[in-house]
């Protein structure tokens, strides 16, 4: 992925519709709530920050309860459809991605088997075949050259 940019955290809050949104010199952040369902989630974005000994993009998830982090993120992919946006970390044999949703709620896959995202997913098990179908809608990103 090329640099992120205050484009591309734009085409996420315009997906994703927060509440607040701010950036400061080494990242950005929004406020996503949900007031009926009584949920807030905060979202920041470090393009480039030190990850141990090497540099990368660090995308990480605040919630009530949870503190979610996605080092050296490749790649995200929006979708207005569903109201949600995919962030995707790969290595040569795994993917994980970490999914945040319009209505302030996220979803963790990680160390799937690269494979997994064009398997057949009727032959999986449902607490497989969901892993393999969240992270399938970035598939253009983890895998560009299958492109159209």
């Amino acid at each position: 992925m090329a640099k992120f940019t205050e484009e591309d955290f734009k085409k996420i809050a315009k997906v994703l519709d927060p509440e607040k949104v701010s950036s400061d010199m080494d990242h950005f952040r929004m406020k996503v709530t949900n007031p009926s369902e009584k949920r807030v989630l905060v979202l920041e974005i470090y393009p480039e920050t030190l990850l141990g000994k090497t540099r990368g993009m660090l995308i990480v998830v605040y919630t009530g309860n949870s503190h979610l982090q996605i080092h050296n993120c490749s790649g995200y992919v929006v979708s207005e459809e569903l109201g949600e946006v995919t962030f995707v970390c790969e290595t040569p044999q795994q993917l994980s991605g970490l999914v945040v949703e319009k209505g302030a709620s996220c979803s963790l896959y990680a160390g799937l088997e690269r494979q997994l995202i064009s398997s057949d997913f009727t032959k999986l098990g449902v607490e497989v075949m969901l892993s393999g179908v969240a992270l399938s809608l970035a598939e253009d990103v983890i895998n560009p050259e299958k492109k159209d």
